[in-house]
C-alpha cells in the first residue's frame, strides 16, 4: 500500500476485514470437521449452532469493515480500531460459547461474570466504532459550505 495513500489511515480497516475474512474460512472449516466427527473437533466445538454463529458474524464483521474502507471517507484512527477490535471481538463472542456452552446464557460463576462483562465491552466498543462510522460516512455525504 502507498504511504501517500489518501485513505492510507484506514488501513487498519483493511488488515482487520482480511484477517476476520481468514478467521471465517478458518471457522468454515471448523463446522465442516463438526459435521464430519472427525477427531477432536466435536471435543473443542460443542455448540455447532453458536460456531455457526461466529462464522457468519465474522463474515458480516469483515463485510462492514471492507465497505467501510471502500467509502473512501477518512475515519479517526479511534474510529477504525474501535471497529477492527469490536468487529473480532463481538463475533468472538459466538465462539466462546460454542467452545463453552455454559455461557449460554451465562451463570453466576467467576468466569460467567467476566464473560458478561468482556460482553458488555465488546458490545460497547463496536457500537461506538461502527456507529461513529456510519454518522462520519453519512455527514461526508453532505456538501461542505
Amino acid at each position: 500500500m502507498y504511504q501517500n495513500y489518501n485513505q492510507a489511515g484506514n488501513v487498519v480497516l483493511l488488515r482487520a476485514a482480511a484477517l476476520w475474512l481468514l478467521m471465517a474460512l478458518g471457522l468454515a472449516w471448523c463446522l465442516v470437521a463438526v459435521k464430519l466427527q472427525l477427531p477432536l473437533f466435536p471435543l473443542i466445538f460443542k455448540d455447532f449452532d453458536r460456531l455457526l454463529q461466529a462464522h457468519l458474524d465474522y463474515l458480516l464483521m469483515s463485510a462492514l469493515l471492507f465497505g467501510f474502507y471502500a467509502a473512501h471517507v477518512p475515519l479517526p484512527w479511534h474510529v477504525s480500531w474501535a471497529m477492527a477490535v469490536g468487529a473480532f471481538t463481538n463475533a468472538s463472542l459466538f465462539l466462546m460459547q460454542s467452545i463453552f456452552p455454559s455461557l449460554n446464557p451465562p451463570g453466576d460463576d467467576a468466569f460467567s461474570l467476566l464473560f458478561r462483562a468482556f460482553t458488555m465491552l465488546s458490545i460497547s466498543v463496536t457500537t461506538y466504532g461502527f456507529g461513529r462510522g456510519a454518522l462520519i460516512v453519512f455527514q461526508a455525504t453532505f456538501p461542505k459550505n
